[in-house]
């Protein structure tokens, strides 16, 4: 039975949880900005971000422009280890000390707005700017960063999935690349003629390995949580037939020979230099709007286009899952309304037309037409075609977010989990999910046994 803590962690919970990770990751317990101050005589506002290297640059690029806007806060940006941050963040929310702001990526918003450890946005917004984000932001970011009908996060853009393809390849099997395939069929039959294989049947070059489970669900019009009633949808049948599509194809090309194929590949971090799609392993290949600048950088004369994942018969035009990087206010920072304003310079919500130049300068795609029609991103999509693809995807109302549930992060490395065994061939599609679903109500139980609500 609940009490009075109202679902939220304890402090000593929390210190627990935060000192254990911190542990693990062989963290210390004492944190320091230790950041040069420009502005000293302004306002601090302390900003965490998990960018490094060339995103490192850019996000301190556009905090110096935020300082250089407005003459009341100074943004201080500190980029805090990907593998740790998590960690650090707990840490300084238990210290009594977080950041004023930070950028997060990771499935741990609903966890961290369930146990208290969030700034609800709506306590900082005006009813004008909430209006502006529910009318002019596309679906998908209305539905992103919220928990519980409460806005804790902002939306910085998508990360969408899309089909990157070789004309070169196609008009060597004779299928034409001005005509993409508009259904999941008729792309299937294609890919078995841009298949190459060596004398001994080994893969020698993929044509198209369609893969991750969160993508193909909501094209085959199925997903994993439903909206009007707040139900996960997991063992559903749009669900199970995304699947074992996925493990029909993995099991057509050979389970053996896709491990072999994909293990003798360069390693790529997404930096882009070894990315297998650059040297012609793939046909068509899955992936993010990142890589157009990418490719301009380290391919610049690589013919490539882009085109949305067909669905297949019956399914869901352009839908698919979208992840996005948020900003978000931690419970407790010094400075939420320097904070907020901040938020409100990068991502648009204020001057889009300003923002749109800082959404180009990261490779991320705008959150509302205001941005995408400025014209700074207008000239940029004319340099880049390939952008309108995705541009088409972000405005889409059949993406769809992670499920905001406060077991989030659990919930989508088993999601994962039941792809893998299913595509690996340990189990059929529909043990898999009914594994899924016993795993979820598992978890629920535990935490029900802590007292929380779900």
């Amino acid at each position: 039975m609940a009490t009075e803590r109202d679902n939220r962690l304890t402090r000593r919970e929390i210190l627990a949880s935060g000192l254990g990770m911190a542990a693990a990751l062989g963290l210390s317990g004492c944190w320091s900005d230790g950041a040069r101050r420009a502005y000293p005589d302004r306002i601090p506002v302390r900003f965490w971000h998990m960018w490094t290297a060339e995103w490192q640059a850019v996000v301190e690029r556009i905090a110096d422009r935020f300082n250089r806007s407005q003459a009341r806060y100074e943004v201080v940006p500190l980029s805090v280890p990907a593998s740790g941050a998590d960690a650090k963040y707990l840490l300084a929310i238990t210290g009594g000390d977080p950041p004023d702001v930070m950028a997060q990526w990771n499935p741990v918003l609903p966890t961290w707005a369930e146990n208290g450890a969030l700034t609800s946005l709506d306590e900082l917004m005006t009813p004008a700017e909430r209006a502006w984000t529910e009318r002019e932001t596309y679906p998908v970011f209305r539905r992103a960063g919220i928990f519980r009908g409460r806005r804790y996060a902002m939306p910085l853009g998508p990360n969408i999935s899309a089909c990157f393809y070789r004309p070169d390849h196609f008009r060597k099997a004779g299928l034409d690349p001005d005509r993409f395939p508009e259904d999941l069929e008729t792309l299937v039959q294609w890919a078995d003629r841009l298949h190459q294989f060596d004398r001994s049947g080994q893969l020698k070059r993929i044509g198209f390995l369609p893969q991750y489970f969160t993508q193909f669900a909501p094209l085959f019009g199925g997903g994993f949580y439903d909206e009007r009633t707040g139900a996960l949808t997991l063992n559903t049948p749009p669900n199970r037939r995304a699947l074992t599509f996925l493990a029909d194809y993995r099991r057509k090309l050979g389970f053996g020979n896709v491990i072999r194929f994909t293990s003798g590949l360069a390693g790529d971090t997404s930096g882009g230099v070894d990315w297998p799609f650059l040297s012609g392993a793939y046909s068509i290949t899955q992936d993010g709007q990142w890589r157009i600048e990418q490719l301009e950088k380290f391919a610049p004369h690589l013919e490539y286009r882009t085109a949305p994942l067909p669905p297949p018969a019956g399914g869901r035009r352009l839908a698919g899952w979208a992840t996005s990087d948020m900003l978000l206010v931690p419970r407790g920072s010094r400075q939420p309304q320097g904070a907020w304003e901040f938020i409100k310079f990068w991502s648009g919500l204020e001057r889009p037309e300003r923002a749109a130049e800082f959404y180009l300068w990261g490779g991320w795609l705008p959150i509302a037409d205001a941005i995408a029609y400025a014209p700074v991103y207008q000239s940029y999509i004319q340099k880049h075609p390939a952008l309108r693809t995705f541009l088409e995807l972000a405005a889409s109302p059949n993406l769809v977010a992670p499920p905001p549930v406060p077991f989030q992060a659990y919930l989508v490395d088993h999601i994962s989990r039941a792809e893998d065994l299913a595509v690996r061939g340990t189990r059929p599609p529909e043990q898999a999910l009914v594994g899924l679903e016993a795993d979820i109500a598992k978890e629920r139980a535990r935490r029900k046994e802590l007292g929380y609500a779900d």
